[in-house]
């Protein structure tokens, strides 16, 4: 398998705090520098949220301008992925950064439960989220906790709602949703590809200590990674991730002991159909 492998990090999430691990950057200022570390380790596209001042989920355009700015001037080429997320607003307010034009943005198409609440997306906040990424050129990343997601991805691609193929990435390990299963995650595979096409690509990100598991699923079966301190702080019970670059490093060796190539930021935009905005 030759195929080069993208690597996601999601840099900083809604929930983890410096309690957690010190490492998790909450400050602007800390995003950009952990960022491009990550960068610089073989990540080719920064899952991004923000947090207040008191280090609370945020979905301040002005706070996502600056980090969006910042990650473009110091990691040239790389894939800026902002959150839609519903930790860090409700309503329409989840979509408010989408004017800034990032590369992509996170989309969940349906709901389902979260560790101690519903994950809601409602139909008309998702048609409204899908019509302003197409109204802005952002491509959409369907984060997909459900097999029904995957379908209905399918539904809004074939209604235009989706402009370009969905790049659709398996959440899995999630309490209280999608547990990380081989026999599940091998048929989201065969779903993707039935309904988008046999050379889609595709993404996995498994929570905690199901994030190696499903790094190592996932460049195994010729998909792409995420990784990051949004979605585990530690790199084993024992020890705690010293930074977002050395959780993408753990990913990139997995992609040599599998014999793929880590993508490059140009590779990563040519797999995934992203040109490089002016």
């Amino acid at each position: 398998m030759s195929q080069a492998c993208v690597i996601c990090v999601a840099i900083t999430g809604s929930l983890p705090t410096k309690a957690n691990n010190p490492a998790v950057p909450i400050t602007i200022a800390e995003q950009i520098e952990s960022t491009h570390e990550a960068f610089e380790a073989g990540a080719s596209i920064a899952h991004c949220h923000v947090r207040d001042d008191e280090g609370k989920p945020s979905s301040d355009p002005e706070r996502y301008g600056r980090l969006k700015e910042g990650i473009e001037k110091h990691c040239r080429g790389m894939i800026v992925q902002l959150s839609t997320g519903g930790r860090s607003g409700a309503g329409q307010a989840r979509g408010a950064m989408l004017s800034l034009r990032p590369d992509m943005a996170s989309l969940a198409v349906g709901s389902n439960n979260f560790p101690t609440r519903v994950y809601e997306n409602p139909p008309d906040l998702v048609d409204w989220l899908a019509a302003e990424m197409v109204a802005h050129g952002v491509k959409p990343e369907i984060e997909a906790f459900d097999l029904s997601h995957i379908l209905k991805a399918h539904e809004m691609w074939k209604r235009g709602q989706i402009v370009e193929r969905p790049y659709v990435q398996f959440v899995m390990g999630v309490k209280n949703a999608m547990p990380v299963d081989r026999d599940v995650f091998d048929y989201y595979i065969h779903t993707v590809k039935r309904l988008f096409g046999e050379n889609v690509p595709w993404c996995a990100a498994g929570i905690g200590s199901s994030q190696i598991v499903l790094n190592e699923w996932a460049i195994a079966a010729g998909g792409h990674a995420r990784t990051g301190l949004e979605d585990n702080v530690r790199l084993d019970r024992e020890r705690l991730a010293p930074s977002n670059a050395a959780l993408v490093e753990r990913a990139a060796d997995l992609c040599r002991t599998y014999g793929r190539p880590v993508a490059t930021w140009q590779q990563a935009r040519e797999i995934l159909g992203i040109p490089l905005k002016a």
